[in-house]
């Protein structure tokens, strides 16, 4: 038994959120280690469409032009099963070389291109593009909550009546209670990003998640970094926080046993502060429809000159209207920072 466990079962089991979800996600039986992967619980823009991979096909294209080069790297970082990669990979113009890098905790997919290389770390020194689609709302946060006298606090949980490390079968819920007052960065994290008044209210403090970003553009030499993710900014933070589970495409108490996903939008105006200059933050609706992708209807008189055409064509903006609806899929945010 370790000393780490020790500990946790002295505390009653009782741990701050982001332990617990670090725990849940990547630790032994982590939710995140499991066979079927994220696609198994839930459904990304990546798995909506084929055009999601096209048009970071395209952006890749776009970015070696700017780089002056026919050869270029593209890190997925949050690779899942390799998804995005595959899909990017089968859709890039002949002529432009790819060195694909698989960024993930999980191990290296069966069946996947044999020039992926799979690594749990984003590689330092590449040129090209780094794109991380779904993956800062997985990087665990501690829970902050106003007490009733007024103080900010950390929210603690523990898992009863399933597993550690449990599965859809054997889940349990969640206890949570308030423990040590929020200081120290933290404190000041909230403070500047999602501050707290008000008894009851919650924040999920994102700190560990500007880090994350910050390191993995620092690790880009050249090129356009990007990052994906439903998130809020600080003129629109929900009172309560955003924490929640998903387990087999529905939504579910967010338990720290590993029997389900724990995610939380992303305050994506703080992960914009770091990682140098020359930032930009738009809706997928807006970077989607930079890159060709519309959701448009083609014309009725396609219909008659060339039926099958027009069936391939509505389709395909049906996928495109799935990928940039206004309250879904549309209103993700995308944040894109300029390596030169």
């Amino acid at each position: 038994m370790t000393d780490e466990t020790c500990q946790w079962r002295e505390r009653g089991g009782w741990r701050r959120w982001r332990e617990a979800a670090e725990r849940a996600l990547y630790g032994p039986g982590g939710f995140y280690l499991s066979p079927e992967g994220p696609a198994g619980h839930f459904r990304t823009s990546v798995h909506a469409s084929a055009l999601f991979a096209a048009a970071v096909a395209r952006l890749l294209t776009e970015v070696a032009d700017d780089l002056g080069t026919d050869e270029i790297a593209l890190v997925d970082v949050g690779a899942g099963r390799g998804e995005l990669l595959t899909g990017v990979l089968a859709a890039v113009p002949d002529g432009l070389r790819v060195r694909p890098y698989g960024v993930e905790r999980a191990a290296r997919p069966a069946g996947l291109d044999p020039r992926v290389v799979w690594t749990d770390r984003v590689p330092r020194g590449a040129r090209g593009l780094l794109f991380a689609n779904e993956w800062l709302d997985n990087v665990p946060v501690d829970v902050a909550q106003v007490d009733e006298a007024g103080a900010v606090r950390y929210v603690e949980v523990r898992a009863v009546g399933g597993s550690e490390a449990g599965s859809a079968a054997g889940a349990g819920a969640a206890e949570e209670r308030l423990g040590e007052v929020v200081t120290g960065p933290d404190a000041e994290w909230l403070e500047r990003w999602w501050p707290l008044r008000e008894p009851g209210e919650r924040a999920e403090i994102g700190r560990a998640r500007d880090e994350a970003w910050a390191d993995a553009v620092a690790a880009l030499e050249a090129g356009l970094a990007v990052a994906v993710d439903y998130g809020h900014v600080r003129a629109s933070r929900p009172p309560f926080g955003t924490l929640t589970g998903f387990r087999a495409g529905r939504e579910v108490e967010p338990v720290p046993d590993g029997s389900c996903d724990l995610t939380a939008h992303v305050a994506m105006d703080a992960v914009a502060s770091l990682g140098g200059p020359g930032g930009e933050l738009v809706t997928q609706r807006e970077a989607l429809r930079r890159l060709g992708v519309s959701g448009e209807r083609p014309p009725l008189s396609l219909a008659s000159s060339d039926p099958a055409a027009y069936v391939r064509a509505l389709a395909s903006a049906g996928e495109a209207a799935e990928l940039t609806a206004r309250s879904g899929l549309g209103d993700f945010l995308w944040l894109t920072r300029r390596i030169r």
